[in-house]
């Protein structure tokens, strides 16, 4: 088990002290260091109303997990369509009909029942076995990767573990997936970062207009991949997306089609890259942790629980957005019907009364699995299985290629993307050496 340094109470690590106040997830200081806004929440106030952010924020985990189990009365749909260009929508939608080839709501962020014919599609192309196969391949990408990587760092030369290695690693697999042979990767950066910004609720105007435009770039260029599947179907997903049978013998529609490509391109590259830029930022800072990883990568069982364990404590999404359907009380707050909720997954996977001592590292923790990194309920990660063997085979091989990986700035200069959605670092200074 392995302790973070920091302030102990009753001899366990915890996040931090002090009054909530008037503090707000809005704060750059706290976007980037949340852990002791969540533990003030959590005692004082666990459905609190952040005034700067114009929602209602979720910090227990046995909240989280009832709005999660209720798709019902919390609804995805309203909630994300809500989050989506806040304050900017109707020109924002202007801008996709205009130059992006239509707005295309996110079909996979619809409720049930409408949600559940479109998922079962989706629960197909990610089955444990499929994704199984796809872990050589995969690991051939990750290796080539880390011995460029290595290459780069040769001399005490500065990488960046962001850019250099966990992006181009998850878009380089989903483009394979997804059947995308030419791609440019700071392109696909670019527009996730777009799409991303879209949810965030930390853009002005001329961000958000920015932002929109390279939403149509992505658009236009998943439109034409799709024309071209129509015509000459291939071996990958946009073809089994643009020729699917659903269970009802219906096939999807053209912006049903346009909108899980686009899902597919984001959330395949952009959380799973968080993920992975977390692990390095990990493994530079907290030294006992990467000798522990060290020891467990020859170990399947403790390599799944190395990896479960990370997705607790650095989980890629800070929280997600859901609105009420009706007049409900949640954790003691009463609520009116269309209250804008932020799920805050990352405070419910530091849940002490859930996780003892849980700024600990402890992947022999016996509830390993209670965490909430992926969501749970029907609107669980669809990828979830893809982006843990993703992790999985990243952190086994850079622990058997690298070494003396450390930061190359002082913690405190890391930056983090200005958004509510994930807990992403804009870069990831790093001096790292072959393992000899």
């Amino acid at each position: 088990m392995v302790s973070e340094a920091n302030t102990q109470s009753g001899g366990c690590p915890v996040a931090g002290h002090g009054k909530l106040g008037g503090a707000s997830l809005t704060d750059p200081a706290i976007l980037a260091h949340p852990n002791a806004f969540f533990h003030s929440m959590r005692q004082e106030d666990p459905v609190h109303y952040d005034e700067k952010l114009g929602m209602w924020l979720v910090s227990r985990y046995d909240d989280i997990v009832t709005v999660l189990r209720d798709p019902i009365i919390y609804s995805d749909k309203h909630g994300y369509a809500a989050q989506y260009a806040s304050g900017f929508f109707e020109e924002f939608k202007k801008i996709l009909e205009t130059e992006g080839g239509g707005f295309f709501p996110d079909v996979i962020k619809d409720d049930p029942p409408a949600h559940t014919r479109v998922r079962r599609l989706l629960d197909k192309a990610f089955t444990a076995h499929r994704v199984a196969t796809l872990e050589p391949g995969i690991t051939r990408v990750i290796v080539e990767l880390i011995e460029k990587l290595a290459d780069q760092a040769a001399g005490d030369k500065v990488v960046d573990g962001v850019n250099d290695f966990a992006v181009p690693l998850t878009i380089a697999v989903i483009c394979e997936q997804l059947g995308i042979a030419q791609f440019n990767a700071k392109k696909i950066q670019e527009w996730s970062g777009a799409v991303t910004a879209q949810i965030g609720r930390m853009q002005d105007r001329d961000q958000m207009v920015a932002n929109a435009r390279l939403i149509c770039e992505l658009q236009n260029f998943i439109i034409g991949e799709m024309k071209s599947r129509q015509e000459s179907p291939r071996e990958d997903m946009i073809s089994d997306l643009v020729h699917a049978k659903l269970e009802d013998g219906s096939t999807l529609s053209f912006a049903e089609a346009v909108s899980l490509v686009r899902a597919m391109v984001i959330a395949g590259n952009d959380t799973t890259a968080t993920a992975i830029g977390n692990l390095l930022y990990v493994l530079a800072t907290r030294p006992e942790v990467a000798q522990l990883l060290k020891d467990s990568a020859d170990d399947e069982r403790m390599l799944n629980r190395f990896v479960e364990e990370l997705l607790r404590i650095e989980p890629p999404v800070r929280g997600l957005a859901k609105m009420t359907t009706t007049e409900t009380v949640l954790g003691g707050q009463k609520l009116p019907a269309h209250a804008h909720l932020l799920v805050l997954y990352a405070s419910g996977n530091d849940d002490e009364t859930q996780f003892n001592c849980p700024r600990n590292f402890d992947p022999n923790r016996g509830n390993i699995a209670k965490h909430v990194a992926f969501g749970t309920g029907v609107h669980r990660c669809v990828g979830a299985s893809l982006a843990r063997m993703e992790i999985k085979v990243a952190a086994r091989e850079l622990i058997k290629r690298i070494d003396k990986l450390k930061l190359a700035i002082p913690v405190e200069q890391i930056k983090y993307l200005p958004t509510v959605a994930t807990h992403s670092l804009e870069s990831l200074p790093l001096t790292l050496s072959r393992r000899r």
